[in-house]
Order: structure tokens, then C-alpha cells, then sequence
């Protein structure tokens, strides 16, 4: 008698090529190295993922969240994947034989279902959007339909000795309809391609003006961007996106796409109070929600509003002088620079153990939202703060943690 035949089913978990902006954020979230890159895509290892769900709802568009049933003899490799511009559309397989007669466990479960039994802490911050958020509109233009937009200004941010070049970039979408929220994000597609003849991919830029747009009731939005010259090991390069973006002049058209985000967004609720962290372009999303909250601060918004915020140099700090001119009684600013000559480096953690006690009752209040947005190397400095001051204050941290997550009050977009 013959023995039992063992056909596995794998539901394979798959990036989408046209979706994805190549961000980032899936590698640095999986929490077993499933995912890699090369220059073209971000894929995962068919042999290493196990469906534990933790890249998918921080993904700002959603590419991240394809499956297909494939023979588990027949998963498509790391190799096939880097090739792709598309999603294979779903085979037809050989059905498997009956449960029975297989060895392996039924493949037939969602990977939601296995989900379950992940620890919390894979993910650092909030993946749902606080509860009174407006509903955010996603991914309504795409690689494959992009919209349009119009250069209205572009403006450097930096002062002209230094040589962080620093812009403010309005762009005007006319009669396109591109509703945004304070916290959401959009992709550029630079014009060109790479040495292989491929399309550039869109590159992703924080919104730094209101939901109402840059000009109140005018169809625009604003990008905090940095001309990239250098790599993150200070090598000479050419951003691709960012030296297109900082070279653009009036009435140019640039290719968007988006927006995205939908959990990195401001509280609707007036007595909502924004504890904000940033460095550099992180500043973004804080200008937006500064801004919103500014136009609506005569109709009922009563929460407040505490900034920290940290540059290399007070020159090289964008949105230096409009940030020094807002009422005390506004925003509560806290700069910190880390390269101001003859000056100790001080850097945002350090500007909040400075103010700890005012931090605490922050913390303490839970009307309290907390938005981080800067470089990847200040996440672990700014939380370990957090913590430093919880634990001063008589606060339990990871439960605090915890439950800041939880009720989508702890939101960390580095880069």
C-alpha cells in the first residue's frame, strides 16, 4: 500500500511592487529579519516569515498586506521577487489531498489567526490612530495613477552657511481632489530612472501643513525636505528626490502619489494635549498639527501643546524663527542643539530631562498624545527618557507603555 501523500500549502506572504515606496519601516519591524531589499524591491524569505502580522499595520500604504496559496515546493524565491514590477495574480494549485492522508498541518487558516500569540512589544508604538482622529483618506493616487501638482513656492528653511539645505516646498494639487490629514504623508516620483533603465520609485515625504491646506482654504500641501549629500556614512551623494524637490521652481509640475498613513494622526477632541519630539525633518507633521491646532485655538481648543525639538545648530534648525515668535501660552518650545560651538552637545532627551517633572504630568493626564519624528538613532534616547522621567514621577513604565500603544497614544515615525 502506497503511504500517504504530504502536499504543504503555503500561504505566502508578498510585498507589492507598485504599492510600496521602499521606506523601510517592514524590515526594521519584522521582528525575525523575514524581510530584505536589494535596489529595486522589498521582499520576504518564504522560509523565514511565520505570518506574525507585526510589519503590516505600520505600513503607510498597505503593500505589505498580499498573500497567495502557492505548493510550498513552488513558494516564489527571494531572487524571483527582486525582479518583480507586479503581483503574480493567484495560480491555480493541484489540489492538496484529503486532510487525512497529509502529514502537515491544514494551510487553510488565515495568518490573522496566528497572530494571536504576539508579544506586543514587536511593535514600539501605537498601530491604531487616536480614538477621536478624523478618517483619513489612503493611497487614492498610485505608482501605476498618479496625479499632478503645481510648484507654488520653494523656499530654504537653513541659513546659507550652513551646509544643511533645508526646504519648504508648497505644492498645489488645483482641482484634484488630495484631502490630507496633520500626520499623513505623500510620494514624489522624480522624474528618470535608475543605471538599469527602471522608473525611479516615489520617495515619501511627512506633510507640514494642515488639514486646510499651507494657504487656509486652498487645495495645497507643504514638505519639510533635506537636500541629501551625503550617505548615512558620509559618502558624497545626490539624493535623487530631495536635490529634484530642492532645485524645483515656481509653476514646475511634479508626479504625487497617496496620501498615506493612517494611524500617525493628531486627536480631534479640544482638551487633547500633543507632548512632540522631533529632530531635523521630523518636524513636519509637528508644524502641521502646530498649525491646526494655531487656526482653531479661538474655537475651543484648549489643550495644550509641548515642544521638543533638536538641530545640530540653531542655523541649521528649520522653522527657527516662526517656532521663537508663537505665544508662550501657545506651544510650549524646547530647542536643543548637539554642535553649537563652545557648547555642551545637547540633544532632545536631554532638553526633556530638563523639564521632567512638567513631562510627568503629561504623562500622567491621559487626554496626553505623544508623536516622535526624526532619525531611526533617536527612538531608543527619546523612549529611554520617557521612561527615566515615569519612573521619577512614580509612574510604572511598561504599563504606561503599554497602554499608550493600546490606546493609540504613542506614535514613533523614524527613519
Amino acid at each position: 500500500m502506497n503511504a500517504p501523500v504530504s502536499i504543504e500549502i503555503l500561504k505566502q506572504h508578498l510585498i507589492d511592487p507598485e504599492i510600496c515606496i521602499r521606506c523601510n519601516t517592514c524590515e526594521e519591524t519584522c521582528p525575525i529579519d523575514a524581510i530584505t531589499h536589494d535596489g529595486t524591491n522589498y521582499v520576504v524569505k518564504p522560509d523565514v516569515c511565520n505570518a506574525c502580522m507585526a510589519c503590516v499595520p505600520p505600513c503607510p500604504t498597505g503593500a505589505i498586506d498580499n498573500w497567495r496559496s502557492v505548493l510550498k515546493a513552488d513558494a516564489y524565491s527571494i531572487d524571483e521577487q527582486f525582479t518583480w514590477d507586479v503581483l503574480p495574480e493567484q495560480g491555480t494549485m493541484v489540489p492538496p489531498p484529503p486532510v487525512e492522508s497529509q502529514n502537515a498541518p491544514s494551510a487553510s487558516s488565515d495568518p490573522t489567526d496566528e497572530a494571536d500569540g504576539i508579544e506586543v512589544d514587536t511593535v514600539r508604538g501605537a498601530v491604531v490612530p487616536p480614538w477621536s482622529a478624523a478618517r483619513p483618506y489612503v493611497n487614492l493616487y498610485t505608482h501605476k495613477n498618479p496625479t499632478t501638482a503645481t510648484v507654488v513656492g520653494n523656499y530654504r528653511l537653513t541659513d546659507e552657511a550652513t551646509q544643511s539645505d533645508i526646504h519648504h516646498i508648497v505644492i498645489d494639487f488645483g482641482s484634484m481632489p488630495f484631502p490630507v490629514l496633520e500626520g499623513q504623508s505623500i510620494g514624489i516620483l522624480p522624474p528618470g530612472g535608475t543605471a538599469d533603465g527602471r522608473t525611479h520609485h516615489a520617495r515619501q515625504y511627512s506633510i507640514a501643513s494642515p488639514r486646510d491646506g499651507e494657504r487656509p482654504g486652498y487645495n495645497n500641501v507643504s514638505l519639510t525636505v533635506k537636500r541629501v549629500t551625503q550617505d548615512y556614512q558620509g559618502n558624497a551623494t545626490n539624493g535623487v528626490c530631495s536635490n529634484y524637490l530642492c532645485d524645483l521652481k515656481k509653476g514646475d509640475v511634479v508626479n504625487v502619489i497617496g496620501p498615506f498613513g493612517s494611524t500617525f494622526l493628531m486627536p480631534n477632541h479640544p482638551n487633547s494635549h500633543l507632548l512632540m519630539i522631533c529632530t531635523g525633518t521630523g518636524s513636519a507633521p509637528m508644524r502641521a498639527m502646530t498649525e491646526y491646532r494655531r487656526r482653531r485655538r479661538l474655537k475651543g481648543a484648549t489643550g495644550k501643546l509641548m515642544l521638543f525639538f533638536g538641530a545640530r545648530t540653531k542655523e541649521e534648525l528649520p522653522y527657527f524663527g516662526p517656532l521663537t515668535n508663537l505665544p508662550k501660552d501657545f506651544i510650549d518650545t524646547n530647542l536643543a542643539f548637539s554642535r553649537t560651538p563652545g557648547e555642551p552637545k545637547r540633544y532632545v532627551q536631554d532638553a526633556m530631562g530638563e523639564r521632567a517633572a512638567d513631562v510627568a504630568q503629561m504623562l500622567k493626564d491621559d487626554n496626553t498624545y505623544i508623536y516622535v519624528c526624526g532619525l531611526k538613532g533617536m527612538e531608543d534616547g527619546v523612549l529611554q527618557s520617557l521612561q527615566d522621567i515615569a519612573g521619577q514621577h512614580g509612574l510604572e513604565w511598561d504599563a504606561l507603555w503599554q497602554k499608550l500603544k493600546r490606546e493609540g497614544r504613542l506614535h514613533l515615525e523614524t527613519y
